[in-house]
């Protein structure tokens, strides 16, 4: 009971940290996004989103990889085997390091090739889009390297070290964008080298603390063939997954810019802007626990493992509607505050991007167990296969001459076959209960929201679009879903979570 109790308030903890840097970064990010598009201007922002974007789709073989290392180490971390715990730790180094050689030749020939003759960029422009693509893969093989750092310190829960590097990092971003208004050369260039220089200082500052905070980060050259073959096998299924995800977003953002141009393509920007930041407040709470389910799956604790699962899905929903409620119902109003020029379809993508989002985000710490177990076979042929689906059927669809925001009926539509799937699959692999989990996580969510969104919906009915409007809006939505989620959403024991959190916030806050 008391390391129940324990892991509760790291949790809590841990989740207090990560809503500061939310908050910080939130803020940052939605005004570097804002001073960006106005100096790069609607054509360059869209050439880095969709370049950056192209980039992105080589972490399909990474991303897997990322995804297998954090689970082996986390496992072992559960088990309490630091030898076995540094043995996997330098083999994931050793195998990022070979993933890093694929993506480089591969990126340098047939990507470059895709850059030059597939995608739509003003001629005016290749040059720096060329700039451009090479400092994305710059920051993106960085990125690949300190995959296993950023692993250890995640699995090691040091939520306050990985809080204050992503702020650190958002203040920097911050400052380039500033700058960009000062410079007088090409400034997507000049934007595109520095977020290349922010990675690389990074990954440095990664490496130093792990090395000298975890004994198992002192590498020494480890070749263990039955590890490396688990770990391939764990993420070649994986890929799965992380290939339909990829081209959910990064292909599909090549679809809208082959068929619709870069204006589309800024929108979208602005649109995945917006959710990151919504989307930064449950997976901040998801983050926190997502090492606690593996951990408790490691000792072979069925019961607590569930229980975070459950409580988790729902928490996670609840905290992500209470921030995109009002957004959705004052995105042109927002928008229109944030930027100084909003691209045409930035609202219509934000607004079904949010959406989206609050669907995807159900199923969070499902796929978190179903990592936690190892045995992903199955699940991710059958899953990661139907998010498969999205990339030809959006081609398709824009093909026939179906609008734009048809990709975002599609995603939300998969999404929701995709977690009736899940359900069904993971009775099996861990015990979940499904009925159980549409009765008290599903339909406790449905409540919440048709509760909620009574009097938001009729303020935006009787009032014009306004600043005041915004503001009643905004405080009407949040009381609305507090009051909704704590007397309808949440259980007993939910509720004595929520009020822990909340006395251990306002005990840390108070000091």
């Amino acid at each position: 009971m008391t390391s129940a109790s324990d892991n509760n308030k790291r949790v809590a903890k841990n989740t207090i940290l990560l809503y500061v840097r939310m908050a910080f970064n939130m803020l940052v990010s939605l005004y570097t996004s804002r001073v960006v598009l106005d100096s790069l201007g609607v054509d360059d922002y869209g050439v880095y989103n969709v370049v950056g974007g192209f980039v992105g789709l080589f972490s399909m073989i990474s991303g897997s990889l990322a995804a297998a290392i954090s689970r082996f180490l986390t496992f072992e971390l559960g088990r309490g085997e630091t030898p076995k715990l540094n043995n996997v730790f330098c083999t994931s180094v050793i195998i990022q390091f070979i993933i890093a050689a694929i993506v480089l030749v591969f990126s340098e020939t047939v990507g470059l090739w895709f850059v030059n003759t597939q995608l739509v960029i003003p001629p005016t422009r290749l040059a720096a889009a060329h700039v451009a693509y090479q400092c994305s893969i710059a920051t993106f093989i960085i990125g690949i390297l300190s995959t296993p750092y950023n692993a250890v310190v995640v699995a090691h829960e040091k939520m306050s070290f990985f809080a204050i590097m992503s702020v650190s990092i958002s203040i920097a971003k911050l400052i380039i964008a500033i700058s960009l208004s000062l410079v007088s050369s090409d400034r997507l260039i000049f934007y595109a080298v520095l977020i290349a220089v922010i990675a690389l200082v990074d990954r440095i500052v990664y490496g130093v603390y792990c090395s000298r905070n975890f004994e198992e980060t002192h590498f020494h050259f480890c070749f263990e063939r039955s590890l490396i073959a688990k770990i391939f096998g764990f993420a070649g299924w994986n890929s799965f997954g992380v290939v339909s995800s990829l081209l959910m977003t990064q292909g599909v953002n090549i679809l809208v810019n082959i068929f619709f141009g870069l204006t589309c393509n800024a929108a979208r920007g602005i649109a995945t802007q917006v959710e990151s930041a919504i989307g930064q407040l449950s997976s901040n709470f998801t983050l926190a626990l997502n090492p606690q389910i593996t951990k408790e799956y490691a000792k072979g604790n069925s019961h607590r493992t569930l229980q975070l699962v459950y409580s988790g899905s729902k928490l996670s929903f609840l905290l992500m509607l209470l921030v995109s409620l009002p957004i959705l119902f004052e995105t042109e109003t927002i928008l229109g505050l944030w930027l100084v020029s909003t691209p045409d379809f930035a609202v219509l993508f934000a607004r079904l991007a949010i959406l989206v989002s609050l669907l995807s985000i159900v199923s969070q710490t499902l796929v978190s167990a179903m990592l936690a177990t190892g045995k992903i076979r199955n699940y991710q042929i059958v899953v990661g296969g139907l998010g498969l689906l999205i990339y030809p059927i959006v081609w398709a669809l824009y093909k026939l001459g179906f609008p734009v925001y048809v990709s975002y009926v599609v995603h939300f539509l998969i999404f929701v076959v995709q977690l009736a799937t899940r359900l069904v699959m993971l009775r099996k692999m861990i015990g979940l209960d499904p009925l159980y989990f549409i009765r008290h996580v599903l339909l406790k969510d449905v409540e919440v929201v048709a509760l909620s969104i009574v009097l938001p919906i009729a303020i935006t009915v009787c009032i014009e679009p306004s600043v005041p409007r915004f503001i009643l809006t905004t405080l009407t939505a949040i009381i609305s879903t507090i009051i909704s989620a704590y007397f309808v959403g949440l259980s007993p024991q939910e509720k004595n979570i929520v009020l822990d959190l909340a006395g251990n916030m306002f005990k840390r806050l108070s000091k």
